[in-house]
């Protein structure tokens, strides 16, 4: 199982990337958006891997942060949801903006994304919220170190343990930030950028 592939750009096109590291090029699918961040031909670059293996294929998809990497391990998870839907997906809308639309049972925000109806939203919301309960998301007043965890705080918790970071190293980022003045969105955006060093 790979965790990340960092060589030379060799090129370029609309769904994939091809890289080239230790001698061999790897063809890895890609959300456009990323693709569009990358830079540019024979450029070092440092890709997110996931290995997705099928009957028929064996694929690898690629994310510029471990962040939409965790939340494509997330998509996938969920019943009638595979790889191409979820690159769909992460391409229309961010993981902390993907994960308070879970917590916040957002299915309007949901069905905005292409190839997302109603249902798909609404199996989406049920099945990551059964396992946020498996992950014991933190009570109402529950304390962490010094200070009291309000709705938006537990709400911010909640998404980020579903994007698959765990109590402690949410918990580390929450002591970095000022949350008691932060929106929920804030939050969530900001624990990720230091989530992801």
């Amino acid at each position: 199982m790979y965790a990340y592939i960092k060589g030379s750009l060799e090129s370029k096109a609309d769904s994939y990337v091809v890289i080239e590291a230790g001698g061999i090029g790897y063809k890895i699918y890609m959300p456009l958006p990323s693709i569009e961040k990358m830079g540019g031909v024979n450029e070092q670059v440092k890709v997110y891997v996931y290995q997705y293996v099928r009957e028929d294929a064996i694929c690898l998809y690629g994310f510029l942060t471990d962040e939409e990497l965790k939340m494509f391990e997330v998509l996938i998870s969920v019943s009638g949801i595979g790889a191409k839907l979820a690159m769909v997906i992460l391409a229309e809308i961010p993981p902390s903006n993907f994960a308070l639309a879970i917590i916040t049972n957002d299915v309007s925000r949901l069905v905005k994304i292409p190839g997302v109806g109603t249902k798909t939203a609404q199996r989406m919301i049920l099945e990551l919220k059964d396992k946020l309960k498996n992950v014991q998301a933190v009570s109402k007043n529950e304390q962490i170190d010094n200070f009291t965890v309000e709705e938006s705080v537990s709400e911010a918790m909640a998404a980020l343990q579903m994007l698959g970071y765990n109590r402690k190293e949410i918990e580390k980022a929450f002591e970095k930030l000022n949350i008691k003045e932060l929106k929920v969105e804030e939050i969530i955006r900001k624990s990720l950028v230091l989530l992801g060093k």
